[in-house]
């Protein structure tokens, strides 16, 4: 699946102000994550495991 092809949705970790957008995608396989004032960069994608520890530490913080 190409990135492009992904259903992304706004982080409800971003700002509020609009300017401070991250943009997530959820597969079977991984989150896929990306700038959306730069969507024509490449995205990240990291496992889903990884990226439940990243949001608990991040709540934790």
């Amino acid at each position: 699946m190409s990135t492009t092809e992904l259903a992304w949705f706004k982080s409800s970790y971003s700002g509020s102000s609009g300017d401070d957008c991250v943009e997530v995608a959820v597969t079977e396989q991984a989150v896929h994550v990306r700038d959306s004032k730069d969507v024509m960069r490449t995205p990240f994608a990291v496992g889903r495991d990884g990226w439940s520890r990243f949001l608990n530490l991040v709540a934790e913080a």
